[in-house]
């Protein structure tokens, strides 16, 4: 049951739509990844009805598969590349073994999932190759690109739906633990040993304590009995729930909320730049273009209100993020392509 406490709502949504027991269960970010691929097949499928595209509606079908291969290859090995190496060469005794494919650490990059649609519209265009050998006729890749574009921010918006549920992707603090807080921000209590953890006052830190005692079994660690406290705060209802966020509450900082930020911005804005576009702007690649450009931007500015990640908090140049550059790096393709996209016309 949320609550209140000192103006901010504390965040009490469970990652898991039914859980089973033992961390297995049916996540909202694996549901948000499903109801994106879905929402941009059911898209492409009404455009393919209205003949808007060249592409048939078995082979949008069969697009949409290599679309999920590469957005999530791409957004895994984006992470890694760009974020932390050190995964490709990091293994383990238990499943699944392998740095690369442990999607618990570090997640996806939003960025590299791009490359991987690139990669797939490559293929797209090309056609799947039939049993006798031969392909369907290649559809220019600059009209495949824009396809993929206009369907993306249905994805982009559930995407940072589920990074909101997850209390992930952290927002910039506006008021530490205690403080007085604005009505719009959140107070994320899985922020508590992670890496953006609050800095508390001797008094502040003794009251937790008190908490994580109360639901501490045996000599656990205290990452470990925060854990019972979350799991209690998230599944349990009515005065246990209530008890537990009075207690945390005064324990954990007011942040923006920057992933509804980042899903109004991607999804709702974003598609409403490319939805005009779409029935006015024929000529290939234009779509892609200001995707990429419209994309950019919003990220800049968004990612001001949002924390890097821990390991890359002190990697900027001239004010700006890994991530921001990275989106200085699309604008300037956006223009690039903008500008080339009549010489490439047959592409």
């Amino acid at each position: 049951m949320p609550s209140s406490t000192l103006a901010a709502w504390l965040h009490d949504l469970s990652p898991y739509i039914v859980q089973f027991g033992g961390g297995f269960g049916l996540r909202w970010y694996g549901t948000a990844y499903a109801a994106g691929f879905v929402a941009a097949w059911l898209l492409l499928r009404w455009l393919s009805r209205r003949g808007l595209t060249p592409l048939s509606e078995q082979r949008i079908t069969d697009a949409m598969f290599a679309l999920c291969v590469g957005v999530v290859a791409g957004g895994r090995l984006g992470y890694v590349l760009f974020y932390e190496p050190s995964l490709l060469w990091t293994f383990s005794n238990s499943p699944p073994w392998w740095g690369l494919l442990q999607i618990n650490k570090g997640g996806m990059a939003s960025h590299g999932g791009m490359m991987g649609v690139l990669v797939a519209c490559w293929y797209i265009s090309r056609g799947p190759k039939a049993a006798d050998g031969t392909r369907p006729a290649r559809v220019p890749m600059l009209q495949v690109m824009d396809l993929t574009a206009f369907a993306a921010p249905p994805g982009l918006f559930f995407g940072r739906l589920a990074n909101f549920i997850n209390g992930e992707l952290l927002g910039r603090v506006v008021a530490r633990p205690g403080e007085d807080s604005p009505w719009w921000a959140v107070k994320f209590p899985q922020e508590m040993f992670s890496a953006h953890a609050p800095t508390l006052t001797p008094e502040q830190s003794t009251r937790l304590e008190r908490l994580l005692d109360a639901h501490r079994l045996g000599q656990e660690s205290d990452a470990a009995a925060y854990d019972r406290v979350l799991h209690a705060l998230q599944s349990s209802s009515g005065t246990r729930a209530s008890e537990i966020a009075r207690e945390l509450a005064p324990l954990v900082s007011a942040r923006h909320p920057s992933q509804l930020y980042q899903a109004a911005a991607e999804g709702l804005v974003l598609f409403a730049c490319l939805l005009p576009l779409w029935f006015r702007i024929r000529r290939p690649g234009v779509i892609t273009a200001v995707f990429l450009i419209v994309y950019g931007a919003l990220r800049i500015v968004t990612e001001f209100y949002r924390l890097p990640d821990a390991h890359l908090a002190v990697q900027q140049l001239m004010g700006l993020s890994r991530g921001q550059w990275l989106s200085v790096t699309m604008i300037l393709a956006g223009v690039a392509l903008l500008a080339f996209a009549p010489r490439l016309k047959h592409a």
